[in-house]
């Protein structure tokens, strides 16, 4: 929700600038990234739920402390704290727990397409919720939801007997060698390394693009609401073929190939409100794909005993590419504008399709 109203907000804080802007949007992804091993490991002898419930308390505090700042520093501290309750790999390794092996694919990839409705809906929500109250009120909302989650954890979640460890879901040292030699495994985090930082770049532009098409930042959530539900509808299909025709190197290939057309697209309509449209369809089809995708490859393509390490490694690499996606992007942004953000863009997305090639 703070990624699609954050930065026509931003300008009301103290001490703003376009770096800062894109600080504070990747702040958030670089503590994530540094933190997720460490949840993997402590998880591991204090138990999943815990370490869960850990983090969540420590995003409550980011979120508050953002709330209650008035200059972009604090809003920055907010989020890098938001970031360091980084549980992505934990509950990754839970589900792992708490699945069998034939179904496990499946569990993941509905993890991946709730994550896909998840941006939807936060994207619809969030100029909606910033126009009502505010930045400070997004972030008290987010409080707020990681209260109820925090609740559903503890009264809804199963609590699995023991780790999994023949499934291999806990991150263990010895297995970062296995994980970081595997030439499938590298495509993957760097992939994902990829979709974030171009997702986190181009949204600090894509809702001055709406802005100037005619839309107020009240009402951006018209533009966005088509947008994300025709992208929803249209995933569906590409999961399907994806997962029950086994065509995941082509079809993540022609996902990415999307991607970069969506990006020329989104550059060559970035004052054309249908064009700009259509392009912002094709990006969440494939972003949204490739979100469900991933992960479950992931846990596929993982060594024996190397699943938890191989999760925590992609969520690290995730996590970093929002981090890299608003800190470059925001030094872009502040001098070459929209065309230095678009073509970083392009450019990674186009080295990514390159190595999938190969």
């Amino acid at each position: 929700m703070i990624l699609p109203a954050f930065t026509l907000y931003a300008n009301q804080l103290n001490n703003v600038t376009p770096t800062l802007i894109g600080v504070a949007l990747g702040i958030y992804g670089l503590t994530q990234a540094l933190f997720q091993i460490p949840f993997g490991f402590a998880s591991d002898r204090f138990g999943r739920k815990p370490l869960i419930v850990c983090g969540l308390l420590l995003f409550i505090v980011g979120s508050l402390i953002a709330a209650g700042s008035d200059s972009i520093y604090g809003v920055i501290l907010g989020r890098s704290l938001q970031g360091a309750s980084a549980i992505g790999c934990v509950i990754m390794a839970l589900v792992a727990d708490l699945t069998r092996d034939e179904v496990r694919v499946r569990a993941m990839a509905v993890i991946g397409i709730t994550i896909g409705f998840s941006f939807a809906l936060a994207f619809v929500l969030g100029p909606i919720l910033s126009d009502i109250a505010g930045i400070k009120g997004i972030f008290l909302i987010t409080a707020l939801l990681s209260l109820f989650a925090i609740l559903t954890l503890v009264f809804f979640v199963p609590t699995p007997a023991s780790p999994s460890l023949g499934e291999g879901s806990i991150p263990i040292l010895a297995n970062i060698p296995k994980v970081l030699l595997n030439a499938e495994l590298r495509r993957f985090n760097f992939g994902v390394l990829v979709l974030h930082a171009c997702l986190v770049a181009l949204f600090l532009k894509i809702p001055s693009a709406i802005k100037g098409i005619g839309y107020p930042d009240n009402e951006t959530w018209q533009f966005y609401l088509p947008v994300f539900m025709c992208s929803l509808v249209t995933t569906v299909p590409c999961l399907w073929i994806i997962e029950k025709k086994g065509w995941v190197k082509y079809g993540i290939v022609a996902l990415v190939l999307a991607l970069v057309i969506s990006e020329m697209g989104i550059w060559y309509f970035f004052k054309a409100g249908f064009g700009l449209g259509l392009s912002l369809w094709l990006f969440f089809t494939a972003f949204n794909s490739l979100e469900a995708t991933l992960p479950s490859w992931v846990s596929k393509f993982a060594p024996p005993r190397c699943k938890g390490t191989a999760l925590g490694m992609y969520s690290s690499a995730q996590f970093l590419g929002l981090f890299l996606g608003g800190l470059v992007g925001g030094c872009l942004d502040g001098y070459y504008g929209m065309v230095g953000v678009l073509l970083f863009c392009i450019m990674l997305t186009v080295v990514w399709l390159v190595w999938l090639l190969q």
